[in-house]
């Protein structure tokens, strides 16, 4: 597994992708939330918190995850190097564990970077230090759980076509029902069948955001990252 998290995160950064993920990453998040003159700008909010990152990064994330994701195996498969990856004497469960953890490992690199938002806001707070940490800290813990699970899907569709277009639309396809979707039907619906919108995930992302880490939230991301790399693994088994 650890050969495969190296040469995948060394090609991150030997090639141009790390830099754009991380630079598009914090140049929308920071134009929205410093720069541009509307509802999410944090200097006009009124108060110190930083909620509108937290809104505005899994919409980010649903295009940048299909990015990473996209030539993870979809690449392996256009130029035949699959065989070779899968006669190493590797399992595929380390195959597809080692990928995943190059691709988390850039997120995780990507969300510490903004930091220093908190931190700003920290300090721009009349006191200095009136922010809600607990909260803050609860949504962090659900973005990296909500993006670690649209690394999952991007695997996953990345094994489903060799053409790398294909995967990401794919991928941003799931995604989005996955984190909109759901929402949306229950809203149509009107109904107080509430075990659809709990299906989605923003609904459990917004369960983190409130600062409570509940068990129930982390099984649920947990399981869906399962599912996926299960499905990736199952995948690969039959190419």
């Amino acid at each position: 597994m650890f050969p495969i998290l190296k040469k995948e995160f060394h090609a991150f950064f030997s090639s141009p992708i790390a830099y754009l993920v991380i630079g598009i990453f914090l140049l929308i998040n920071g134009l929205f939330l410093w720069i541009f003159d509307d509802n999410f700008n944090i200097l006009y909010a009124g108060y110190a918190d930083i909620n509108n990152f937290f809104y505005l990064s899994p919409w980010v994330f649903l295009l940048l995850a299909p990015a990473i994701t996209m030539r993870m195996f979809s690449d392996e498969l256009s130029s035949g190097t699959i065989e070779t990856l899968l006669t190493k004497p590797l399992t595929l469960w380390q195959i597809v564990f080692g990928k995943f953890l190059a691709c988390l490992l850039l997120i995780v690199i990507t969300i510490a970077l903004t930091f220093v938002y908190v931190y700003s806001v920290y300090q721009l707070g009349n006191p200095p230090g009136n922010i809600d940490l607990g909260s803050a800290l609860g949504s962090y813990i659900g973005l990296l759980l909500l993006a670690s699970s649209y690394i999952s899907i991007g695997l996953f569709a990345s094994t489903l076509s060799k053409n790398q277009i294909i995967a990401f639309l794919l991928s941003m396809l799931i995604i989005f029902v996955g984190y909109y979707g759901f929402d949306a039907l229950f809203r149509l619906l009107r109904s107080d069948l509430y075990f659809i919108q709990s299906i989605g995930f923003n609904e459990h992302y917004k369960s983190l955001s409130k600062g409570v880490i509940d068990s129930r939230d982390i099984m649920y991301f947990l399981s869906v990252i399962f599912f996926f790399l299960f499905l990736t693994k199952i995948q690969l088994k039959n190419v």
